[in-house]
């Protein structure tokens, strides 16, 4: 089959989640003797290759400012796509909602994988916040599939729209690096705790940062990431921090960033309104004990392997209950390598191909749902998709589940 990706930066993978799947499930569907082609945004000062581990590259550019950066790169692309037909589609992101009825006047099938709940992140305002629920609303109302990467997103679209999702999680490598990338940066094996993130509120760098900085912890604080739009809220998580704290930015070389992962003590995952996370998919194939904030998209990945957080005094609490109980933090990693083997990258891609084929041969429904939204109902409370942070659940005196009980001697 010929195959376009559409919708992210492209390959090589070195962003986010979409870019990892990208990449992941396009190789294989090209060593399985499918045609893949995938569009890649142009970014000044780096190569611009025609293939990429059996991919074909199209490199197109994109508006240089975040509200239309998507958009404009995908509109690029979907021209393009239109003049070089291919058998089915995958557009990653519904931000790109407003192009389909292109692809659909076009005849070309095509799944949208919805991403998470992007109308929840802060960074867009009132106006961004609307688009991205009207786009939800368009993605379900034209595409051939939707494809779902995480039970909490597949939940969401069933109660909100009554529509059903292909669930393709991602995939989590299991990592068992050397160390001697760790020696450049000073740092040795269960010697810090580490967190990887974009420095975006939803991401809750500063609660994990905050609440680091009121802990007594001895190991220091590895925080890697970086965010090009969001320079105030980068001051705040500096401000926030003591001497513990090492901001190492953006890690490029995965060598480098799969022996942070797999020798750090903890890792702190503070992402709360998107899917499957590739770097939390990444931490338990490492066999790292992880800390996260307290949502159902984290408790669907780490289980009762992880303890989970909601505010800077829980996170201090379990960094603490963590250093003082070094066997309990080996039981957790262990158990997040099991839970990891669940995450398959070849099943995955075996999952992606099963859909073209339905794509390609057309045996999706003929007519789509309206994308209009399910009213709430009017006589019983409107259901929570989502756990609410642990400041609102002691409002409401709802109790923590049994398996978010931090590690033995933490104070509750």
């Amino acid at each position: 089959m010929r195959i376009a990706m559409v919708g992210t930066r492209g390959v090589p993978a070195r962003y986010g989640g979409f870019e990892t799947a990208v990449e992941e499930v396009g190789r294989r569907l090209a060593d399985r003797g499918h045609r893949v082609v995938v569009y890649c945004r142009t970014v000044p000062g780096q190569d611009r290759p025609s293939t990429h581990l059996g991919m074909e590259l199209v490199h197109l550019p994109a508006a240089r400012k975040r509200s239309l950066e998507t958009l404009s790169h995908s509109a690029l692309s979907v021209a393009h796509l239109l003049a070089h037909r291919t058998d089915a589609a995958f557009v990653f992101n519904a931000a790109n909602a407003p192009l389909l009825p292109a692809l659909r006047a076009a005849r070309i099938p095509f799944a949208t994988h919805v991403d998470g709940l992007e109308w929840k992140r802060a960074k867009w305002g009132p106006i961004g916040q609307r688009y991205y629920r009207m786009a939800e609303s368009l993605a379900v109302r034209w595409s051939d599939a939707l494809i779902a990467d995480a039970q909490g997103i597949a939940d969401y679209y069933r109660s909100e729209f009554g529509v059903p999702t292909t669930l393709l999680a991602y995939g989590a490598p299991v990592i068992d690096p050397s160390t001697e990338k760790l020696v450049e940066l000073g740092l040795e094996p269960g010697g810090y705790h580490l967190a990887v993130a974009r420095f975006e509120p939803e991401n809750h760098v500063d609660v994990i940062v905050d609440g680091y900085r009121r802990s007594g912890a001895t190991k220091p604080l590895v925080v890697v990431g970086s965010a090009p739009y969001s320079d105030a809220y980068t001051a705040r998580v500096h401000r926030l921090a003591d001497d513990r704290v090492r901001f190492l930015g953006g890690v490029w070389d995965q060598e480098q960033l799969d022996q942070l992962y797999a020798h750090a003590y903890t890792y702190l995952h503070g992402h709360s309104v998107g899917g499957t996370n590739p770097s939390l998919l990444r931490a338990i194939g490492a066999g790292t004990a992880v800390l996260a904030y307290d949502v159902d998209f984290n408790r669907e990945v780490v289980a009762d392997s992880g303890r989970y957080f909601g505010s800077p005094a829980d996170v201090a609490a379990l960094v603490d209950a963590a250093e003082a109980d070094p066997r309990s933090v080996r039981r957790a990693g262990l158990r997040a390598r099991e839970l990891a083997k669940g995450y398959d990258w070849d099943d995955v891609a075996a999952g992606y191909e099963q859909l073209a084929r339905r794509l390609a041969g057309r045996h999706v429904p003929s007519r789509r749902p309206s994308g209009r939204r399910f009213p709430p109902p009017t006589s019983v409370p409107a259901p929570v998709p989502f756990p609410r942070a642990a400041e609102d659940r002691e409002v409401a005196g709802r109790r923590p589940a049994p398996d978010a009980i931090p590690f033995p001697g933490a104070q509750q």
